[in-house]
């Protein structure tokens, strides 16, 4: 048996992260969506330093060793682990990025540097700079300047040094060559203008330069005050610590104490330092010292080019064939756009998968209740929201045709929070009635309730979904909303509602199993029942799919399970601090994680019950702070159909042998064994099933 119980959750995410990277460095992978991959690799890394690496760096800073936290490692030796294998991880990146240049340059693409521009390229350079370029740039001389400048949180710099021409000395002539002074300056990279421009070409090839060489080809032009001998440029980031802190201050509304937060972020420690590595000694020194960076902090070697998320918005030239197909999103059978959808849904229960199936049934659904003139009501909780969302247009169209409209926006989404106090300012110039949460507890639950006078009696309609209203991340996202009328749940629906604006009270719900109050021994009481049930010899199993699973007691009694016999299949993207598969711990546990085109957001959640499966969907992983310290919403299906098709469709992903990989406690991201089975890719087969069930229905109607 095992010697532990439990893997590091900054480790077990570490290796998630390396799954995204081992799909950039996938073959099978299309070249563009490879450098997508890399994107969003960097992306992940970057907001991992500023949230998880940041809290234990400040552990590590408090004089505590954190062992009690981390679960028996010190936080000085966490952040040393880590460093160290962010550094192996960042190699590996560089790596991968060097291949997949060198494929895209068989296919006619280069990406290419400002000495490797021929003239009409040289001239469009030069012209693009001066038109789009310089009138973004800002530009910082350093010597002179009595406090060294605020570097923003992940914002690209190059740091420059010229050496100037050195000033004449007759008394030296001829013996030493006079040294010039050395000058430091900071460009910072502007985020309001595309990290990659496509360059003209001479044939049907294709030439793309980073944003940072066309700085790099003009800096002469840039610096042209300066009698300088020479001039070097290297790329430079910091990614600073984003807790948020939100002071007490009692004449400040929370909006306003929020958006002080997302300020004072930018000014928050350093927590990450990367740098070119071919910088020269003296420069990185300098940097370093006037930043008062010193070993106790990350600082990460890397190539000429940092925020490499920007690899997430590569431009596609128009190529297609170098990208995933991208599939129609399908129709649920039997649910057509057309005609009312409050009158279908009052017939039954309906499920929408997106990406699968399309989201445009939640549009259709607010859109219809802005305009029904027997809505009164509509009630609905906002976590992340689209660029330009339909939702929150949807609700404006609701409150100006009388509805009473009332949205829990959460403020503190993290990284979310300024663009969801935008429209928090645009709904409340609308008249809608805005709940901000609830102190000390996040709202992560995805739930909407209408209320419709018929015939005299209030009916409710409603969404309860795994994934948040947001229509762009609905293409992307692996996400379960259930359309229903079922009066008993959305009547528990409507009392989470009151629980945001009269929260001293705690309710009873009968259907719905919500957070921070009930979820933990709820499902600890559906645990132990199949426990019960296969001591008994009963069917007993549990089906779970979700991103992180690191709360250590929930993991403690599905050992027990395990122990007793329960079979359990666990499809976790994410963090997976459980350890599958050890002898009297958890040999009847298997753990896989699905890395692909889409991510996997789902929260699906099946217990056996001897035969007569429960079926939930929920927004809440298995972690503590889905379990205790936020809101929190599990839904049952009910629809024996609905029920049938989610137990397929986590069926579907449990047969996954091409992306799936096993969780394990060596965190080694091995590939599923396909053996003798033939090639089961769960996303495109999930796709068909979907696809499969649309045709029949079509069939059947047909006749």
């Amino acid at each position: 048996m095992s010697d532990n119980r439990y893997i590091d959750r900054e480790k077990s995410w570490l290796a998630f992260n390396a799954r995204v990277l081992q799909e950039a460095g996938d073959d099978a992978v299309p070249l563009l969506d490879r450098l997508r991959f890399l994107g969003i690799f960097s992306n992940n890394l970057d907001e991992f330093f500023r949230v998880r690496f940041a809290a234990v760096r400040r552990l590590s800073l408090s004089g505590k060793s954190g062992e009690k936290e981390l679960g028996g490692i010190s936080a000085k030796q966490l952040v040393k682990d880590i460093t160290e294998t962010v550094i192996q991880q960042q190699s590996e990146s560089l790596r991968i990025l060097s291949v997949i240049e060198k494929k895209l340059q068989q296919q006619g693409i280069f990406m290419v540097n400002e000495k490797e521009l021929n003239p009409e390229q040289e001239s469009f350079v030069k012209d693009y700079f001066v038109q789009k370029v310089s009138p973004a740039l800002m530009t910082i001389i350093l010597n002179d300047l009595a406090e060294f400048p605020l570097l923003k949180d992940n914002s690209g710099y190059l740091a420059i040094k010229l050496v100037m021409k050195p000033k004449s000395d007759k008394s030296l002539l001829g013996l030493v060559k006079p040294k010039g002074e050395v000058r430091y300056a900071l460009i910072e990279l502007p985020k309001t203008l595309n990290r990659f421009i496509v360059l003209p070409s001479p044939d049907d090839k294709q030439y793309i330069i980073f944003l940072d060489d066309v700085i790099r080809y003009n800096l002469e032009s840039i610096f042209t005050i300066f009698d300088y001998e020479s001039i070097k440029a290297h790329m430079i980031k910091i990614t600073r610590d984003a807790q948020l802190d939100i002071d007490s201050d009692q004449s400040k509304s929370l909006m306003e104490k929020i958006s002080t937060g997302v300020k004072d972020r930018l000014i928050g420690e350093p927590v990450r330092f990367v740098y070119d590595q071919s910088i020269g000694k003296d420069t990185l020194k300098y940097f370093l010292s006037k930043m008062n960076i010193d070993a106790t902090d990350s600082i990460i070697p890397g190539g000429r080019y940092h925020n490499r998320r920007d690899y997430m918005s590569f431009p596609n030239l128009g190529r297609y064939d170098l990208l995933y197909h991208q599939n129609e999103a399908l129709a649920v059978p039997g649910f057509s756009l057309d005609g009312s959808i409050l009158e279908k849904i009052a017939k039954k229960d309906y499920l929408v998968n997106a990406p699968y199936q399309t989201f445009s049934y939640l549009i259709k659904f607010l859109r219809e209740a802005a305009l029904d003139p027997k809505v009164t009501a509509i009630k609905i909780t906002l976590y992340r929201l689209a660029k330009n969302s339909q939702i929150i247009s949807s609700l404006i169209n609701a409150a100006r045709n009388g509805k009473r409209v009332t949205v829990q926006i959460e403020l503190q989404a993290r990284f979310d929070e300024a663009s969801n106090i935008s429209y928090a300012e645009q709904m409340q110039t609308e008249g809608i009635n805005l709940i901000f949460g609830i102190k000390g507890l996040k709202v992560h639950s995805k739930i909407c309730v209408i209320e419709r006078i018929q015939e005299g009696k209030l009916r409710r309609y409603g969404l309860i979904s795994t994934g948040n209203f947001n229509e762009s991340t609905a293409s992307v996202y692996t996400d379960v909303t259930l359309l229903t009328a079922h009066q008993g749940i959305l009547k528990d629906v409507d009392k989470v509602f009151d629980f945001f604006e009269v929260n001293f009270r705690i309710h009873r719900y009968k259907h719905l199993i919500v957070s921070p109050h009930y979820t933990r021994n709820k499902f600890y009481k559906l645990i132990d029942r199949e426990i019960v049930n296969a001591h008994m010899g009963r069917t007993a199993y549990m089906k779970l799919k979700m991103n992180s699973l690191s709360d250590t007691e929930i993991i403690d009694k599905l050992y027990d399970a395990s122990r007793a016999g329960v079979k359990i299949q666990l499809q976790v993207r994410g963090i997976c601090s459980l350890i599958p598969g050890v002898n009297g711990m958890s040999e009847n546990i298997e753990a896989i994680s699905i890395v692909d085109n889409f991510l996997e957001h789902s929260r699906v959640y099946i217990f056996a019950n001897n035969n007569d499966p429960d079926v939930f969907i929920s927004s809440a992983d298995f972690m503590t702070r889905n379990l205790d310290g936020r809101v929190e919403v599990t839904c049952p299906l009910y629809d024996p159909e609905v029920k049938a098709e989610l137990i397929d469709n986590f069926d579907t992903g449990w047969k996954g042998n091409v992306k799936a990989r096993y969780h394990s406690e060596k965190l080694d991201n091995q590939y599923r064994v396909r053996g003798d089975d033939p090639i089961f890719r769960a996303q495109v087969e999930t796709y068909k099933y979907y696809q499969h069930r649309l045709e029949e229905a079509k069939l059947a109607k047909a006749k």
